[in-house]
């Protein structure tokens, strides 16, 4: 069971998320982030004198033009991150827990995660990542693992996450080369290509067990590598699911039940859903 689809790439589409635009404003009212952020904008910061912002394609320029209280926005295309999952003006450092995680070219604290502008999934910005890091360090604080296996690398984020929280190896897995590349640029960059091992594909292509698993992709490809997936779980060991929409946590749940796993708690976050399940063997 090799399953060939990008499963990062999918998020958004899974999510159902439309695609935001960009508006900047050359002489906002004095009240205008309070206004903005009524109107739903997902990112706001100042630009010279003036204001950019992220809106949902659900609200037209005219709306917040008039939100505002101004007589036109201009607009243009947002950068998508995450592979087209977040929006964000700039790229900005982020704390998830006690890692911080910043792109490599902005100013952050020593000891912070950098990683490199790509198109990998995962940048620390999507709520999927976030509960994942956080259930990491939730699992630290019981057993530090041995080693930790991340499905669905991306841009190695987990991987590398948990590397800097102490866990001594990591394998990463990816079905797609593109992020592979990527996962061990950033390796390199944070000096710890000793800890991790990238292999390409699914848990199919690596044998053994492993004390603690993430694997933050999307419900059907944890619903299709469940069997494999759950025989990569090691005695009394942690397996950690995301990228699960909220309506589909039950199906995703129920399906690693029937294989064995025991149910420790979910967490939803941003219409998302993240899962904690450990081995009844």
């Amino acid at each position: 069971m090799r399953n060939e689809v990008k499963w990062a790439s999918l998020i958004l589409r899974e999510g159902g998320v439309g695609v935001p635009y960009r508006i900047d404003i050359s002489c906002p009212p004095d009240d205008v982030l309070d206004r903005l952020v009524q109107s739903g904008a997902l990112d706001i910061e100042r630009v010279g004198g003036g204001i950019a912002a992220i809106i949902p394609d659900g609200v037209t320029p005219e709306a917040v033009a008039g939100a505002v209280g101004v007589a036109s926005v201009i607009v243009s295309p947002a950068v998508a991150r995450d592979n087209g999952s977040v929006w964000l003006l700039s790229p900005h450092a982020v704390r998830i827990g006690n890692v911080v995680i910043a792109p490599a070219e902005v100013a952050a604290p020593p000891g912070a995660l950098r990683l490199t502008d790509s198109a990998a999934f995962g940048t620390g910005h999507h709520p999927t990542t976030a509960l994942c890091i956080e259930a990491i360090e939730e699992a630290m604080t019981i057993a530090v693992p041995d080693s930790i296996l991340d499905v669905g690398t991306g841009s190695g984020i987990l991987a590398l996450a948990a590397l800097t929280m102490g866990v001594p190896q990591a394998v990463g897995l990816d079905v797609d080369a593109d992020a592979l590349e990527v996962a061990a640029a950033n390796a390199r960059l944070n000096n710890l290509t000793d800890g991790l091992q990238l292999v390409l594909g699914g848990p199919d292509v690596v044998d053994g067990a492993w004390p603690l698993i993430v694997a933050n992709v999307l419900a059907a490809p944890l619903i299709e590598m469940a069997p494999i997936l759950v025989r990569r779980v090691g005695n009394r060991g942690r397996l950690i699911l995301s990228g699960i929409p909220r309506s589909l946590e039950s199906e995703v749940r129920q399906t690693y039940e029937h294989l064995g796993m025991r149910h420790v708690r979910s967490e939803p976050r941003g219409g998302w859903t993240m899962l904690v399940l450990q081995a009844s063997w």
